[in-house]
């Protein structure tokens, strides 16, 4: 009869038949982020399931390509397969990444069920949508400089819109915002236009919390600008310190940081599981927000100072910890030493005192019943006596004095 084989070694199997991300995408370990982006587009129109109904080897394909962008666009995950391979990405529980629009019903609900459970799923843009965004066959919305849009998108689906940039207005920096009252849940994406006229995802920036409504935005301000990617709330739950370390870990560059003058696109990427997403859409010129631009570049550039002193100081926090540890596990273990000697002595203590007591007992008892015994005696001498003194026979004489 075969032997069971435990979890770990199953694990390791499926670690041993993985490919290399690097070659399932077609890129170099050297490749640039935008690169290994452009890679994974071009192989998930491919082998997406809407593409290749029919075909199961495509539908692993497809699941694999994304498993590996799912690594190698995460600046720590790829970290960490560079130096340990794929047991190290095991290791921190990855989030979920779907298409809802590959997905029935059924495995939306699902999903949905999971993501109100607390289980991090990240969804991601339908490839239809890319593809026809590739095309050229998506229409755009005109949108006025200063102006905002509200609409309202159904789910998995997306309002493009494009606005025109004159050179002031690029030199002097752009910034668009998206938020929704309702707390929907929303994409915003800006595309860049390829050579055949057609649209490609450049930037993408899920909707977050904030306040009483949900909100998302793309600064291009002619200096970096940084995206923050948070820890998900299990790695917090699990190990505070560890969600300490990594909160501004997902502090990163945004790959694009000023507008060319003409014309650019964006669009609103309707990502709640059933319903619809109302939001609201401007675009501005951040001519007239000079403190603010000033401010924003000042503050970014001490996060940026602040996350690698946290780096340097995780290593000297952990050593601290770990002497830390050891003086309290010795602490521990000399107090548990001095108790129980302590409980010794108390007992031997104890042991003496009452045969002492015993001993004593006995020898005044022994010494009273003696002293008793003697003063009965004495007393029975004296009480003779008497008795003896008392009882003698005087006779009267009855002569007469001389």
């Amino acid at each position: 009869m075969p032997a069971h084989r435990s979890k770990s070694e199953k694990n390791e199997e499926e670690n041993q038949s993985r490919r290399d991300p690097y070659e399932v995408l077609g890129v170099s370990r050297s490749s640039t982020d935008q690169e290994i982006k452009s890679a994974y587009r071009k192989l998930a129109l491919k082998y997406h399931p809407d593409k290749n109904a029919n075909d199961p080897k495509s539908a692993d394909m497809f699941n694999e390509i994304t498993y590996s962008y799912n690594i190698l666009s995460d600046p720590d995950k790829r970290q960490q397969y560079d130096s340990a391979g794929f047991e190290a990405v095991e290791a921190e529980n990855q989030d979920l990444e779907l298409d809802l629009s590959s997905l029935g019903a059924m495995n939306t609900m699902f999903a949905a069920i999971f993501s109100k459970l607390g289980v991090p799923i990240k969804t991601i843009v339908s490839a239809t949508l890319l593809e026809e965004a590739i095309n050229g066959t998506v229409p755009t919305i005109p949108l006025t400089l200063g102006k905002s849009v509200s609409r309202k998108v159904e789910k998995q689906c997306a309002h493009f819109y494009s606005i025109r940039i004159t050179e002031k207005e690029a030199h002097a920096g752009i910034v668009c915002r998206v938020q929704s009252s309702d707390k929907s849940k929303f994409k915003l994406l800006y595309f860049d236009q390829d050579e055949n006229g057609g649209l490609y995802l450049a930037l993408q920036e899920d909707s977050a919390k904030r306040g009483k409504v949900t909100s998302a935005g793309m600064y291009f301000l002619g200096f970096p600008v940084y995206r923050l990617d948070r820890p998900s709330s299990q790695v917090v739950k699990r190990d505070p310190d560890a969600a300490f370390f990594k909160k501004l870990e997902g502090f990163q560059p945004c790959e694009i940081s000023e507008l060319k003058p003409g014309l650019h696109t964006f669009a609103v990427y309707g990502d709640n599981f059933f319903k619809s997403a109302h939001y609201t859409i401007e675009v501005l010129c951040a001519g007239s927000f000079v403190d603010e631009k000033a401010n924003l570049q000042a503050v970014e550039a001490q996060i940026s100072s602040k996350r690698t002193e946290i780096s340097k100081f995780e290593s000297e926090y952990k050593q601290v910890i770990t002497q830390f540890t050891e003086m309290t596990t010795k602490y521990t273990q000399e107090m548990q030493a001095i108790d129980d000697l302590l409980k010794q002595r108390n007992e031997i203590h104890a042991t003496y005192t009452v045969k002492r007591n015993s001993s004593s007992s006995n020898s005044n008892s022994r010494s009273k019943k003696r002293v008793v015994l003697k003063d009965d005696k004495k007393a029975s001498i004296k009480d003779g006596s008497k008795k003896k003194w008392y009882n003698i026979q005087v006779k009267n004489d009855k002569r007469k004095p001389c």
